[in-house]
C-alpha cells in the first residue's frame, strides 16, 4: 500500500480540485508522491475533456469588473454542471480572471475572446479547458458584456446565499449618478427587461406580439370595429412589458423607469443583463 497521509491527499484536492476518491487512487497509484499523482490527475483530467462535451452546464457564477473611475466595466457568465463547483474558491478564481483579462483586452466577441492570450502561448480557451480538466466539471464560457462610458456600474444577484451570483448587471449611464444606477441594475435583475426602448424592439417582433393579439382578440368575440383599438393595447402593454424605460420601476412603481430617469436628469445609454444557463 503506498504511504501517504491525509494531510496528502488535503494538499493534493487544493492543488488539482479533483474528488477525494479520486485523489487517493492517484496518490496510491504514484506510489504517494504528490507531483507525480498532480500530473496523474491532470492527464486523465486532460482526456476527460472530450468526454464532457456533451454534458450539461446550467450552473456557475457571473463576475463582474469595473474600473476605479467607473468609465468601464465587464461582466462574465462562466457555467459548470454543479453547484459545488460554481460556489468553490477555484471555480470563482478562474471566473475573476476571466474577467480580468476581458477588461485588459476588450474582445470583440465571444470567438474573439476564445482565441486570444490570456497566459504567454495559453489562449483562453486552453485556459478554459485546463479549468475542466483540474475541476473534473465540463466548463463553459458564452457570454459577456464589457462597456466604456461617462459612468459605468455593475449590480450583482444572489438566488441562493450559499452561491455566487447567479445574475449580473453592467449599466452605462450619460453622468454619474451611484444611486440611481444601483436602483435601476436591481431594478433590470429583478424584471429582466428584454430591450431598452420601443424603439430596439425588432419589427418581426413586434408583428408577430400583433399578430397574436389580433387573433387573440377576435377568438374573444370582440367586435369588428373594436379589434384596432384593442389590439393597439395590448401591443403597447407588451412595450411596457418587454422595454425597460416603459417598465413601472421597481422602487416606486407610480412611476416609469423613463420618469424617474427624466427627474434625475439621466440617461441610460445601455444595459446588459446576464443570468446563468438563461
Amino acid at each position: 500500500m503506498a504511504n501517504y497521509t491525509a494531510a496528502d491527499v488535503k494538499k493534493l484536492r487544493e492543488l488539482t480540485g479533483a474528488g477525494m476518491m479520486d485523489c487517493k487512487k492517484a496518490l496510491d497509484e504514484a506510489d504517494g508522491n504528490v507531483d507525480k499523482a498532480v500530473e496523474a490527475l491532470r492527464i486523465k483530467g486532460q482526456k476527460g475533456v472530450a468526454k464532457r462535451e456533451g454534458r450539461s452546464a446550467e450552473n456557475g457564477a457571473v463576475v463582474s469588473l469595473i474600473a476605479d473611475d467607473n468609465t468601464s466595466g465587464v461582466i462574465v457568465e462562466l457555467k459548470c454542471e454543479t453547484d459545488f463547483v460554481a460556489k468553490g474558491d477555484k471555480f470563482q478564481a478562474v471566473a475573476n480572471q476571466l474577467a480580468a483579462h476581458v477588461a485588459a483586452t476588450k474582445p470583440a466577441d465571444i470567438a474573439a475572446l476564445l482565441a486570444s492570450e490570456i497566459e504567454a502561448g495559453k489562449t483562453v480557451q486552453a485556459f478554459v479547458d485546463e479549468a475542466n480538466a483540474n475541476l473534473g466539471e465540463k466548463i463553459v464560457l458564452e457570454r459577456f458584456a464589457q462597456f466604456e462610458g461617462a459612468y459605468v456600474t455593475a449590480y450583482m444577484h444572489r438566488t441562493m446565499p450559499d452561491l455566487p451570483p447567479q445574475i449580473g448587471v453592467l449599466v452605462e449611464l450619460d453622468k454619474a449618478d451611484a444611486e440611481l444606477a444601483r436602483g435601476i441594475a436591481q431594478h433590470i435583475a429583478a424584471f429582466a427587461p428584454k430591450y431598452l426602448t420601443k424603439e430596439d424592439v425588432p419589427a418581426e417582433v413586434v408583428e408577430a406580439e400583433r399578430r397574436v393579439a389580433e387573433e387573440t382578440t377576435r377568438a374573444e368575440g370582440k367586435p369588428e370595429a373594436a379589434l384596432p383599438k384593442i389590439v393597439e393595447g395590448r401591443v403597447n402593454g407588451f412595450f411596457k412589458e418587454a422595454t425597460l424605460l416603459g417598465q413601472p420601476y421597481a422602487l416606486d412603481n407610480k412611476k416609469s423607469v423613463q420618469k424617474v430617469l427624466d427627474e434625475a436628469g439621466v440617461t441610460l445609454k445601455r444595459f446588459s443583463r446576464i443570468k446563468v444557463g438563461i
